[in-house]
């Protein structure tokens, strides 16, 4: 692989529903260009696993199929944020809101922002798909990349999961509130 280019310090976000791949594509970004990584859905799952006051806040919303309230997420990514100030970050599912977006930019000047425009029958189809290590956060996908091992993580072997907010009925309550919640910016 020939060497990461210096682009100097970016501040970059990718969108995109939920499922789009951004987790896929962000992987891709970080490793070629050497960005920090800040995901809002894994800090959240995150507090939500360590039972912190703000995870189990987070969990009577997603667990319904629900988005976490803007004021919740926007605390959490900007503390987040001021501990990478120095560096080339991406953010993956933040801003979703025009709120959100708002507060981001009274804070930062961003360099650059990727939209991934997926039809939701196909995201939908994608996420009835995804199975994830619960410990480590591994994603599968029975299509794309199986697990060596049906249902088994590969590199431990504990039984793979389906989160809660990926079962359908929730799918569709957070690609409804995707779309409603995103466009004004999107």
């Amino acid at each position: 692989m020939p060497p990461k280019p210096n682009l100097g310090v970016l501040k970059a976000i990718i969108m995109g529903p939920p499922g789009s791949g951004k987790g896929t594509v962000s992987s891709r970004i970080i490793k070629r260009f050497n960005f920090h990584h800040i995901s809002s859905g894994d800090i959240l799952r995150n507090h939500i696993r360590n039972k912190t006051e703000l995870g189990l806040e987070a969990k009577n919303y997603t667990s319904s199929g629900l988005l976490v309230p803007d004021i919740l997420v926007t605390k959490l990514i900007l503390s987040e944020l001021k501990l990478v100030d120095q560096l080339s970050w991406l953010l993956d599912g933040f801003p979703r809101t025009v709120a959100q977006a708002k507060d981001l930019d009274a804070n930062y000047d961003i360099d650059i922002v990727l939209n991934l425009d997926v039809p939701f029958n196909t995201i939908a189809e994608r996420i009835s798909k995804r199975w994830i290590h619960a410990a480590s956060g591994r994603t599968y996908n029975l299509d794309f990349s199986p697990p060596i091992e049906p249902g088994k993580d590969d590199i431990t072997g504990d039984e793979l999961i389906q989160r809660e907010d990926d079962k359908p009925e929730s799918v569709k309550k957070r690609l409804e509130l995707y779309s409603d919640m995103t466009k004004p910016f999107a």
